[in-house]
């Protein structure tokens, strides 16, 4: 119950609180990015975007809370820490698992199954660069996916020493973030502002940029959805997203 309480008790709400959710939502559901695109690229035709997308978000948010409710409560009956992050998949649950029956073999298809999740998720990441290298400059597809794939490992491997030899080697930026290694940095940068800013722009592009005829024609839905929709989409949204930027940099406070 310790872990159910830690998932569904309600606490304090911050400005930053409010940051990092989005950034998290953002993040989840690849919003913002050119990920969405790659996987919308490859809808059929006649798929309903308005029933997907919303099927989508139930099922993203189904499979956390059953992914809270399965680690949390291993996290409390340990006494490990819950709140560390990253580490917690890293650090805390190779301890958990090591206090369970058969734990081995479950922490060793629990962390082949994420080395799954990161690859496949790599692969449509990675995407757009390659399609914008291909079209753009004129690069042979092989050699894109190569030299992106190369610098996405690099990546990899400043985040990995983070958490070991790289770890005390931090830096601070006015306004945005103090004392935080490359994968802090990177994290932060990533989930809290360029996400954000993607999401931003593509809700510029899609209610105010591209033609009301075509929007409809994609979403296929009820007219009072539409216009739901539609006025999130143009006013809400930025409106919400530049709040929260705003409070980022400290010119308003949350």
């Amino acid at each position: 119950m310790d872990g159910v309480n830690f998932l569904f008790t309600p606490g304090s709400i911050s400005g930053q609180g409010i940051l990092i959710a989005m950034g998290h939502a953002f993040f989840t559901l690849s919003l913002g990015m050119g990920a969405i695109m790659v996987y919308g690229s490859y809808l059929p035709q006649h798929t309903s975007i308005a029933k997907a997308s919303i099927m989508i978000a139930l099922a993203d948010t189904t499979v956390a809370l059953l992914a809270g409710l399965a680690i949390f409560p291993i996290v409390f009956a340990n006494g490990l820490e819950p709140g560390v992050g990253p580490g917690l998949i890293f650090k805390t649950l190779p301890i958990a698992f090591g206090h369970m029956e058969a734990g081995t073999m479950i922490g060793t298809a629990f962390f082949v199954l994420l080395t799954f999740a990161a690859w496949t998720s790599a692969i449509s990441l990675i995407e757009p660069a390659v399609a914008w290298l291909v079209e753009n400059m004129g690069v042979n597809r092989i050699y894109a996916a190569v030299w992106i794939g190369i610098f996405t490992w690099a990546l990899g491997i400043g985040s990995l020493l983070s958490f070991n030899l790289w770890s005390d080697y931090t830096w601070s930026v006015p306004f945005l973030f103090d004392n935080k290694n490359f994968f802090d940095t990177l994290d932060y940068i990533t989930a809290n502002l360029m996400l954000p800013l993607g999401g931003l722009f593509i809700a510029i592009f899609a209610a105010w940029l591209m033609r009301e005829e075509s929007t409809r024609d994609e979403l296929e839905t009820y007219d009072i959805f539409y216009r739901g929709w539609r006025f999130l989409v143009r006013f809400v949204t930025p409106i919400a997203v530049i709040i929260v930027f705003l409070n980022v940099i400290g010119v308003i406070s949350l």
